[in-house]
This record gives C-alpha cells, structure tokens and sequence, in this order.
C-alpha cells in the first residue's frame, strides 16, 4: 500500500507539474492575442476573422486525431481560448473608420441597449453626445454637425421619437436599433433627406462585446454613405447581415415573436398547473432542463421589452393564431390516435428541415454537454 502511495504521489505531481506549465502557456497566449488586438486596432481589422478560425480548429482537430486525443475535446478547448481570446483583443481601443464624423449622437444612450454603442463609438474615439428626454430643449444644438443620429429607445417610443425629430444636417446618417423595422424606416425616410438605414442588433443589453454578435442592416437611402457605419461595426467585431425590411418583420415574426410568445404561453402553463419547478431541474434530462433554462431566461428579464416585440405589429395575431390552430391539429390527432398521420407529420417536417437537422443536432450536442456540466448535485 505504501509503494501505492507514493507512486499516486509521484503521478499526481507530474499533473499538477503539467497543469501549471498549461496555465503558464495560457497566460503567454493571452499575452500575444492581446497584441493580436492593438495590431488589428491600428489597421482597422475586425477582431472576428472567420476563416483563420475554421482554419484553426480543423488544423488542431487533424493533429489531435494523429497523436490520439479527442478532436471534440481539442475544439472545445480552443473555443473556450478563443473567447478569451477575443476578449482580450476587445479590452483595447477600436479603430476609428471616419474620422471625418465629427459627432455621434445616441437617443437613448443611457438605456441598456444604448449605453453599448456610446461606450464602442467612446473607445473608437468619436465624439459622442448621449440625448434623453429632459435635452429636447437642446435638440437644435445638439443635433449641429451630428455625423449619426442613432435612435435607441424602446420600440412603443421609435416612432413618436423620430417623428419628433427636426431638420439634421444633410450628409447625417439616420439609424435606429429597433427589432422592427418596416415602421421606423418608413418615419425616419419621412423627416431625414440624408442617408438612413434601419438595423436591427440580434444580442441583448448583457452582452459586453459585439464579437460574433449579428447586426441585421434595411437598406432606406443612399447605402453607400452609411456603408462607413457598417464597417465600424465589422471592426467591433460584428456580423453584418443586409436583407429588406419587409423581410425582416417576416422573419422576426418567427425569429422573436413566435418563440418568445410560445416560451411565454408554457412557462404561464406551468405556473398554472402548479409545477415544482425544484422537482421539474432534479428530474430533468440534460434537453429538458436547457428548456426549462431557456423559459427561466426570459421571465428572469424586463416584461415591457417582450410586451413591445409581440404587440409591435398587428399582423403577429394572425401569425400567432395560426400557430395556435396547427397545435390543436396535431392535439387532434393524438386525441384521436392517429398515430400514422403525426409521423407523416413529422417526417414532413423532417424533411423541410433537410440537412439543417443533422446540423443542429451536432450543435446541441455541445450546449446540452454544458447545460449537464451546470447541473448541480
């Protein structure tokens, strides 16, 4: 039992010995990403360089499967570095894209939203001048030499808010930052003569990088005068994705609406059927409790900003109606036993998905390994 010991000892000294030289070699890395970032800052690149991660990560999945190890095990690793990575890169400033802007003005800069793109536009070095609803006094004074005037407010004040809006210098460019779009860019294409443009940030107020963060863009006028802001906010990291404001509104109709409504509807569900929730996590599958997460999430936040997305826009009744038809549908069919027609149904279903199933099958592999990891005993 003593030669046992003492070779547990010698073993375990050579991983903690391992582990600290890890820890070591992390804190180098990091050393180097940080200069990664001034580097990049200095020239404008944006810190999210798609392609040199993929290519990364098949490098380092290839030569761990030569020498043995797990390539899951590796990418995980790598991912998890790589956000740290990118933190460390947006912990320095951001290059300034135009100079030539002399100010930023942000209408609601000190909301939740808001307050994210004054402290990027801060440390991008522009001027930046936060506007609320006691300075309205000042609009005319405040809005002179504005090079943007970006509206973030809650969606049930956008449009009063541009309405109210007076005469911006020519060359300024109009945006807001609301998840509707067809309304506000039709206001904003009202009061502005100048380039405007519609977008749409797709993260919430708790993020503190816009790195792989998706900013959607509706083009309103004169795209390649605000074509600048975009890139600005490719530099801070963003994915910049442009589509019609029609579009939009169509798709965030089932992006947000229907998912947060859905969410909404089942977590009064459970409230009202008297759930224990305590009893519901102990019980739960690694799938189910990642539910249960995702329903928590959203009751754990502000209810007027759901409030707002789902009664923005009349033609969500009709959608959410139809939702609510298809489910009694399907309630049909399994009141009546009709197992065949819900497989036809789902095989229908299956197949409109196509590959994307397979996809995100894989991908929820990895998020519900963490949502166990979270589990607690």
């Amino acid at each position: 039992m003593e030669n046992f010991q003492e070779q547990l000892k010698t073993l375990r000294d050579d991983i903690d010995d391992i582990d600290s030289q890890i820890v070591a070699l992390l804190v180098k890395r990091r050393g180097i990403t940080t200069k990664v970032g001034q580097l990049k800052s200095q020239v404008g690149m944006p810190i999210y360089a798609p392609d040199r991660e993929a290519s990364l990560l098949e490098e380092r999945r290839n030569q761990a499967q030569d020498q043995g190890l797990c390539p899951d095990l590796i990418e995980d690793v790598l991912r998890r570095l790589m956000r740290d990575s990118y933190n460390s890169q947006d912990a320095s400033g951001y290059k300034c894209v135009n100079p030539d802007c002399k100010k930023v003005v942000v209408i609601g800069g000190k909301g939740q939203l808001g307050s994210i793109f004054v402290d990027l536009f801060t440390r991008s070095e522009y001027q930046v001048t936060v506007m609320e609803q006691e300075d309205w006094g000042r609009s005319e004074e405040i809005f002179a030499g504005a090079g943007v005037v970006l509206v973030a407010v809650p969606i049930r004040l956008t449009t009063t808010v541009i309405q109210q809006l007076g005469a911006l210098p020519e060359s300024c460019i109009l945006a807001d930052v609301t998840s509707v779009k067809e309304s506000p860019l039709y206001e904003m294409l009202k009061v502005h003569s100048g380039p405007v443009v519609g977008l749409h940030p797709m993260f919430g107020p708790d993020v503190t990088a816009l790195v792989k963060q998706t900013i959607i863009s509706c083009e309103g006028r004169a795209p390649e005068q605000y074509q600048w802001l975009l890139d600005q906010f490719a530099v801070w990291g963003a994915k910049i994705y442009p589509v019609s404001a029609s579009a939009h509104d169509q798709a965030m109709s089932m992006v947000q609406v229907m998912r947060h409504f859905s969410t909404i509807a089942y977590g009064y569900h459970l409230m009202t059927e008297g759930s224990d929730i305590a009893q519901l996590v102990e019980m739960s599958s690694p799938i189910y409790r990642l539910e249960l997460i995702m329903v928590g999430r959203l009751f754990a936040q502000d209810p007027v900003l759901y409030s707002d997305i789902i009664f923005a826009n009349p033609d969500n009744v009709s959608m959410m109606k139809r939702f609510a038809y298809r489910f009694l549908e399907l309630l049909e069919d399994i009141e009546m036993g009709d197992k065949d027609a819900f497989v036809t149904m789902f095989n229908q279903v299956a197949d409109w998905f196509g590959d994307y199933a397979q996809v995100f099958l894989q991908e929820s592999k990895s998020m519900l390994l963490k949502a166990n990891e979270l589990k607690k005993d």
